[in-house]
């Protein structure tokens, strides 16, 4: 018996899977508080709904990689749609750009952060 429940639920994710299409990613770049320029903050960069999971994501600071962000495990929902969020603390400067970069079935894009100040 446990064996058949073992192949139906492995038949059912396989189902799962199959059924998942391709889908771009939902990007979100936000502070954990408001920003306030020369004020360390933490930068989010949180990405969803996409499939298949291969991704990559960078946080940026005028252009330049953040090498210490750091990174959660992937995850997904139900439906087979995955999520993941970067972060890293930075301490933002008037005119400087924070942006995450998200490469996703071959294609790249930069959401910039959107000051509050």
């Amino acid at each position: 018996m446990k064996l058949l429940c073992a192949v139906l639920v492995g038949l059912l994710g396989l189902l799962g899977l199959s059924m998942a299409k391709d889908s771009p990613p939902m990007v979100q770049v936000y502070t954990r508080t408001p920003g306030e320029y020369g004020k360390s903050n933490t930068f989010i960069c949180h990405v969803s709904g996409f499939h298949p999971p291969e991704i990559t994501i960078d946080l940026l600071k005028n252009g330049v990689v953040v090498p210490e962000a750091k990174q959660t495990d992937l995850a997904f929902e139900e439906n087979w749609f995955y999520y993941l969020t970067k972060h890293t603390v930075l301490t933002p400067n008037k005119g400087d750009v924070i942006s995450c970069r998200v490469t996703h079935l071959g294609k790249t894009n930069s959401y910039n952060w959107e000051s509050d100040m």
